[in-house]
């Protein structure tokens, strides 16, 4: 596949971003799982390293998956799984920030819940999160293959290839801090820009409210704070643990616990 960059504004950095793409056996981000898996690096002299494998999934690919990406079991039954591969993919994103398209809301969750599974207790507090379709939607809001006629002045001819998908976003990235002169190009800056919630998990199932206090956002307990919960009735601890919630819910909620036993 042929792809051509156009002449627009590099992105100013301080260390390395991993701009991503994901495909997978459907949109639930607590049990569906990666098919393909594209990551293109960005280092701060402008040297690009990409990653594009298929991947065993373990499970089946909805139907539904497989009509917008293309990508059958057939296809994936002798590639590896993501759980033989976290190692190489944990090494590839260490230390980086993460970019991609809509990737706060699914990609990253996606992620790390392949990372949680396959033992790799992957740390994301100091990781920046950089969604170029949170910049599209609050300056121009489109579909991917919009945005790519909108800022590059090209049509999508591969759309829904990991890869394709990915060097289109990384290319919007760069045409839309050209247009927008508000925009900095400063990872820390377009990370916060594309931040649309105040999340403690990724699913938004924990959220910290006007007083940075993690408070329920779901069920008889929304809005209250989990400690006082969990003092209150270890019980729902215990409930959340044994639920279908996803393995990073768990992991905070599990810390969060600790953070109570050790006051």
């Amino acid at each position: 596949m042929e792809f051509f960059l156009i002449n627009s504004m590099e992105l100013k950095l301080n260390k390395p971003i991993v701009f991503f793409d994901l495909e997978t056996t459907g949109a639930n981000v607590a049990t569906d799982r990666v098919v393909e898996i594209s990551m293109l690096k960005i280092h701060p002299d402008g040297r690009e390293e990409i990653i594009t494998q298929r991947v065993n999934p373990t499970i089946p690919i909805h139907p539904q998956a497989t009509a917008v990406h293309g990508i059958t079991n057939e296809d994936v039954k002798d590639c590896p799984t993501f759980a033989k591969q976290a190692q190489l993919y944990y090494n590839f994103i260490k230390d980086c920030d993460l970019g991609g398209y809509n990737s706060n809301k699914f990609d990253v969750p996606v992620l790390v819940e392949e990372f949680l599974r396959a033992g790799v207790d992957i740390d994301m507090k100091n990781t920046k999160l950089l969604d170029v379709l949170v910049v599209f939607y609050k300056m121009e809001p489109r579909t991917l293959s919009a945005a790519y006629k909108f800022y590059c002045n090209k049509i999508m001819e591969n759309a829904h290839s990991a890869e394709y998908d990915i060097k289109a976003t990384y290319e919007i990235l760069k045409a839309q801090l050209d247009r927008y002169t508000d925009l900095q190009n400063d990872v820390p800056f377009l990370s916060e820009f594309t931040t649309q919630n105040n999340n403690v998990d990724f699913s938004g199932q924990i959220v910290y409210d006007d007083k940075s206090v993690e408070v329920f956002n779901f069920g008889k307990h929304k809005n209250k704070p989990v400690e006082d919960v969990f003092k209150q009735e270890p019980a729902y601890y215990s409930w959340m643990m044994n639920s279908d919630f996803p393995l990073y819910t768990k992991k905070i909620i599990t810390q969060i616990k600790l953070r109570i036993m050790k006051k």
